[in-house]
Parts: structure tokens; sequence; C-alpha cells
């Protein structure tokens, strides 16, 4: 059982196949997620990689679990920051289910460590990040303050 953990849902309206290219495709991750896009061949056990736009690897781990258009579960390591990197991977899940014409997204990240660091960090990024990914699915454009990767990091 996880010791540290951050949840949060959300509905978005689009299509379980729309949000998961969302998710996990350059094209749409450049656009809200700072410019950064992910490295993988999404099949289970395969390595996965967040690179920043300068070209350095950001996070790693690897692809524990696929379903897809469903669930994707990630092992999870924050690189660039050696402050969180020491702690290890954590555990990151996202749940899509379709509830008519929107998607509910389930969304964990956890790790075997109590008063982690890293979740408590991570939780301040992760839902300015989820409403770019809303706002540019339901209108076409992610919020302003999500679309460049910070000078200085």
């Amino acid at each position: 059982m996880a010791q540290s953990q951050f949840d949060y849902e959300t509905y978005i309206r689009t299509t379980p196949e729309t949000l998961w290219r969302a998710l996990i495709e350059p094209d749409f991750t450049r656009q809200y997620w700072a410019e950064t896009w992910q490295e993988s061949t999404w099949e289970p056990g395969a390595s996965w990689r967040l690179m920043i736009p300068d070209g350095r690897v950001g996070d790693t781990g690897n692809v524990l679990e696929i379903e897809l258009f469903r669930r994707l579960v990630l092992s999870w390591r924050v690189d660039h920051v050696e402050e969180l990197k020491h702690e290890g991977h954590s555990r990151v899940t996202y749940e899509l289910e379709p509830l008519g014409t929107s998607v509910k997204l389930k969304f964990r990240q956890e790790i075997d460590r109590a008063d982690s660091e890293l979740i408590a960090t991570m939780a301040q990024g992760w839902p300015h990040l989820f409403a770019s990914l809303k706002s540019l699915l339901e209108t076409g454009d992610p919020l302003e303050e999500t679309r460049r990767w910070p000078e200085g990091h």
C-alpha cells in the first residue's frame, strides 16, 4: 500500500480515443504540457520517458499496464530535479471511463514513502496540467501558463 498519494478526477467533453491520444501523443502533449513529449512504444514493460524541450530527459520509467483507451499505469521517476530523483519511482495511473458525451479521467500518483516530497510537489502541478488538457480538448486552446517550459528549469 502506498504511503503517499495524490488523487484527481475530472470530466472532459471528448471521447476516450481522443483523450488517450492527448495523454500520450507528442503532437498533443507539446500543446498543453509545457512543450514536452513522451517517448515509448506503449507496450507492457516498455521504457518510457518525458522529454524536455531543450532535449534533456525530464522523467523516466516503464509501462506497467496498458489497456487501450481505458487504463495506463507507469512507473515514474523525476530525473531533472535532484531533490526529487532520490525518492525513486512512483506509480502513476490514468483511468478513462466514458460517460455519455464526456470521459471521466481518474488519476493517481503514489509512492511507498511517508511524507513524500515528490508527491507534494507533483500534486501542485497536476491540476493545472489537467485543466489545460481539458481546455485544449473542449475549446481547442490550452491554458496559456502551461504552453511553455519555464525558463531556468
